[in-house]
């Protein structure tokens, strides 16, 4: 059985930081490009950050970049996602995905699998 369980989330003043993290079961991580996305309320799920098989590689959104770090750790089947600087608009619920053998694509239809996302909210 294949989950990807996110946590990490919360409530945080704009300027705050959060780091998601993204657990894996059922899959050989170190197979799977791996890719962070958000959907807030009324909007479509949009991609924010990807990162590669080794050496791990990563691809952030322009309105990330400079403020979100993405990381893994293989020995402990995690992505990471450390969110700096927050602003109201980064407000969603954020989602992990896995691509078997992927090149972090930015779109959603290269992900084999998903987690049922997390909630950040960025107050103002």
């Amino acid at each position: 059985q294949v989950q990807l369980v996110e946590s990490g989330g919360g409530l945080v003043q704009a300027g705050g930081s959060l780091r998601l993290s993204c657990a894996a079961f059922g899959i050989t991580f170190s197979n799977y490009a791996m890719g962070w996305f958000r959907q807030a309320p009324g909007k479509e799920r949009e991609f924010v950050a990807s990162i590669r098989r080794d050496p791990g590689i990563a691809d952030y959104e322009d309105s990330v970049k400079g403020r979100f770090t993405v990381s893994r750790d293989d020995a402990k089947n995690t992505v990471y996602l450390e969110m700096n600087s927050l602003k109201p608009e980064d407000t969603a619920v954020y989602y992990c995905a896995a691509d078997f053998f992927g090149s972090g694509s930015r779109a959603l239809n290269a992900y084999e699998y998903w987690g049922q996302g997390t909630q950040v909210t960025v107050s103002s």
